[in-house]
């Protein structure tokens, strides 16, 4: 499928037009819905995860690809029914309370995406309690905590303790990531996974929830 490697090439140049309008051409050559996200925007996004760790690509052009796969991804949305196009997985995401740094949660959520799992963003300054209470509401099998200040950090070990208290820690993975965040602070607080960058972090989110499944 020609078309199906273009869009794949185009998305990790970043041409968001130039997707959609490929998206479009499959859709109309009645190229499965399935089939266009997993060969054409998934696998071009996985590309560019790839590089990404390698430090082969930079921030700016992750965000670039992120934005040409969601262009393409909103065309393909209303074919993709529930039944058909099952998620990989469900997590909520945000930087913790008393932190206002986004950019890493928002790279995360694109990786976290461009693999194939459905992402609920919570912002910034996100209070223990209203990861847990999303995560019950929305069935999540991951919690993602972010920090950018060592100050902020303690929050995610509230966050572990605030799903114990609402009895789901045993249903859902924690998994804390961010500039000062260590892997033996995540096994201090209790946590289940850290990871370094945003790309390892979308390859174990899937693991986890496919471990969970």
């Amino acid at each position: 499928m020609e078309i199906l490697q273009e869009i794949s090439l185009n998305l990790q140049k970043g041409k968001a037009k130039l997707v959609k309008e490929q998206v479009q051409q499959a859709i109309d050559a009645g190229i499965p819905a399935e089939e266009i996200l997993e060969k054409g925007l998934l696998s071009g996004m996985d590309v560019v995860g790839e590089k990404f760790k390698k430090n082969e690509v930079f921030v700016s052009e992750v965000l670039v690809a992120a934005r040409a796969m969601n262009m393409g991804a909103a065309l393909l949305k209303p074919l993709l029914s529930s039944e058909e196009h099952a998620s990989k997985g469900k997590v909520c995401i945000g930087t913790v309370k008393g932190d206002l740094h986004d950019i890493g949660k928002n790279l995360v959520k694109m990786m976290m995406e461009g693999k194939g799992l459905e992402v609920i963003d919570l912002g910034t300054d996100v209070a223990p309690e209203t990861y847990v209470e999303t995560a019950i509401r929305e069935n999540c099998q991951i919690i993602c905590c972010s920090a950018l200040l060592t100050t902020t950090m303690p929050v995610m070990g509230e966050v572990v303790e605030e799903a114990k208290k609402a009895g789901i820690r045993d249903k859902v993975k924690i998994m804390v990531g961010g500039a000062p965040v260590t892997e033996a602070f995540c096994q201090q607080i209790g946590a289940d996974k850290y990871t370094a960058d945003a790309a390892s972090a979308a390859d174990a989110a899937v693991e986890l929830c496919r471990m969970g499944a």
